[in-house]
């Protein structure tokens, strides 16, 4: 998996190394890799975030399935 390689700055912009790619990343997208590189699934990733933000877990689940569908789209996870 490619997000095992990136590396993000203070500013939260994303480098991926042997891509030369990089990537501006919001606070949540910042808060979704580092779950995922700690091994979180899906599932866990969206209760994690309705619990620290206080939304709704529907709607977070959107923007989670929304952000995973684009990460595959970049080719960094499956």
């Amino acid at each position: 998996m490619l997000l095992n390689e990136m590396i993000i700055d203070e500013n939260n912009m994303a480098f991926i190394p042997s891509l030369g790619t990089s990537y501006q990343l919001n606070k949540t997208a910042k808060e979704i890799i580092d779950l995922l590189k700690q091994g979180k699934n899906k599932d866990e990733i969206v209760k994690i975030i309705a619990e620290n933000t206080g939304a709704n877990w529907r709607d977070v689940y959107v923007d989670v399935e929304d952000f995973f569908q684009k990460l595959k789209i970049y080719g960094l996870i499956q």
